[in-house]
């Protein structure tokens, strides 16, 4: 794994709402990805009136899931990014949730996020990394294929139902592990450490 010399990332049991809550996580969307999605990437890329989006305040703590990590990237005592991690139905390891402060962003956060997320998905003998994101997240989707997602899939009506969000599309992105990439578990409880 790499990262900022200033930071660390670490694996941890669980985020404590007051730490969560002390982070600025939102981002602004000053353009959206628009259809046809290309085969790999967006192509097309539509400015908008710049508005700020947050995916709201966390309410609880945040724990992993049973069969996943939790990885937090930490400033002197500071939260400053994060990443959820599970094993999926499909062989995946599935990012539940991933987030850099707005203050900590352009420092490789996101990338060492990333990293710690496919060094366990690897260790876990797992086919490699998917994601789902929105079109409003343009800074992201560029993020992640330059990472080397590909744009897998889209759903248009993902948020129909969800009030404020029904104008996005939810972009599916998979980052494939070589064969020679993937180690195997040492057991079916999880992946060697």
């Amino acid at each position: 794994m790499t990262a900022h010399p200033d930071y660390r990332i670490l694996t941890v049991a669980r985020l404590e709402h007051a730490a969560l809550a002390a982070g600025d996580f939102s981002f602004d969307v000053t353009a959206v990805a628009a259809p046809p999605f290309g085969a790999d990437d967006i192509d097309t890329i539509v400015p908008v009136t710049r508005y700020r989006k947050s995916y709201g305040e966390h309410v609880e703590d945040l724990v992993p899931q049973e069969d996943g990590a939790l990885f937090a990237a930490c400033a002197n005592d500071a939260l400053c990014g994060y990443l959820a991690v599970t094993r999926d139905w499909n062989g995946f390891a599935l990012v539940d949730d991933v987030a850099v402060a707005r203050r900590s962003r352009g420092a490789g956060l996101g990338r060492a996020l990333m990293d710690a997320a496919r060094e366990w998905a690897m260790s876990a003998g797992l086919a490699g990394l998917r994601l789902e994101t929105q079109s409003t997240n343009v800074p992201a989707c560029r993020f992640y294929r330059r990472y080397g997602f590909r744009l897998a899939g889209h759903d248009r009506m993902l948020y129909a139902a969800v009030p404020g969000l029904a104008h996005e599309v939810a972009l599916f992105w998979y980052l494939v592990f070589a064969d020679g990439d993937r180690r195997q578990a040492a057991s079916p409880e999880g992946p060697v450490r």
